[in-house]
C-alpha cells in the first residue's frame, strides 16, 4: 500500500441493460473465472424471476431494496493491543457496505441447494426484500457482535 497517496477509485462502466453502475459492480462480483457473459445471464435471469413474482415493483427496484437492506452499518475488526486481541466495532462507509452486502448475497445464494444459480439468487433477493434470509441473519449477527463489543470502541484507528 502506498504511503504518500491514495490511488483513485476505478468506477466500472454501467451495465448495458439498466445503464447502472451498481448493477455492473454486482455482476463483476458475481463473475467467476472471467466469465462475465455468464454472470450477466445469471443476474438478468434472476431479475426476470423477481419481476414474475412481484407485479408492484420492477425486478431492479427489488434488487436495490435487497442490497440496501443487507448493507451492514457497523462491523468488527480485530485489533491487537498489548498482547490481547479485541474485536473493535467500526462504522462502514457506503461503498464498503455495498461490497460486503453483495458478497454476502452471492455467497449465500451459492450455498443454497438445488436449482440454477439465477433461481437461487432470485430466491435470496426475494427473502431479503421481505425481511428474511441468511444474508439478513448475517447482518443482524454482525450488528449484535458490534453492539456486544462497544466497550472497545476507543481502540478504533
Amino acid at each position: 500500500m502506498p504511503r504518500r497517496y491514495r490511488p483513485e477509485k476505478r468506477v466500472p462502466l454501467p451495465d448495458s441493460v439498466y445503464n447502472n453502475v451498481r448493477v455492473a459492480k454486482f455482476i463483476n462480483r458475481l463473475m467467476q473465472k472471467g466469465k462475465k457473459s455468464t454472470a450477466e445471464g445469471i443476474f438478468y435471469d434472476a431479475i426476470d424471476i423477481l419481476e414474475a413474482k412481484d407485479s408492484e415493483q420492477s425486478g431492479v427496484e427489488l434488487f436495490f431494496t435487497a442490497l440496501d437492506k443487507a448493507r451492514p452499518l457497523v462491523r468488527v475488526k480485530s485489533r491487537r493491543v498489548g498482547g490481547s486481541t479485541y474485536q473493535v466495532p467500526m462504522e462502514v462507509d457506503d461503498a464498503m457496505g455495498e461490497a460486503i452486502a453483495s458478497r454476502w448475497i452471492i455467497g449465500f445464494s451459492r450455498k443454497r441447494g438445488g436449482r440454477s444459480m439465477s433461481e437461487r439468487l432470485a430466491a435470496e433477493l426475494w427473502e431479503i426484500s421481505s425481511g428474511g434470509g441468511a444474508t439478513m441473519k448475517k447482518r443482524d449477527e454482525t450488528h449484535r457482535m458490534a453492539e456486544a463489543n462497544k466497550a472497545f470502541a476507543h481502540y478504533r484507528y
